[in-house]
């Protein structure tokens, strides 16, 4: 089954980089976010520097997984922007999927 997303906000920010990797987690500078950081959101799309980028911050969004996540787990980022188990880092959601391997897109419950 292909997973399917709900957004109930999504917010634009000037990308600040090439953000190049489709749903990843995107800071509040408008790069990708830093390990461990909280995010404005997961972005949906491509974005080149300079344009806006449209980030889903709140709601139930799909993101890549950095590896192995079990259903239900607490997510942060990792240092590519991608979602890992939360190990000492700031909450990004829940997943709502597991993963089994990294590259793998999962949904996650997000309240910013």
């Amino acid at each position: 089954m292909k997973a399917t997303f709900h957004p109930i906000l999504t917010l634009s920010i000037t990308a600040a980089v090439d953000l190049e990797h489709v749903y990843r987690f995107v800071g509040f500078d408008g790069r990708p976010a830093a390990e461990g950081a909280k995010a404005l959101g997961v972005n949906n799309a491509a974005f080149r520097a300079g344009t806006q980028a449209s980030v889903g911050a709140l709601g139930v969004v799909l993101v890549e997984a950095g590896g192995a996540i079990a259903l239900g787990a607490e997510v942060q980022c990792d240092g590519e922007g991608r979602a890992v188990t939360l190990s000492g880092g700031k909450s990004n959601g829940w997943a709502m999927d597991a993963a089994s391997d990294a590259g793998q897109i999962i949904r996650i419950a997000r309240g910013i």
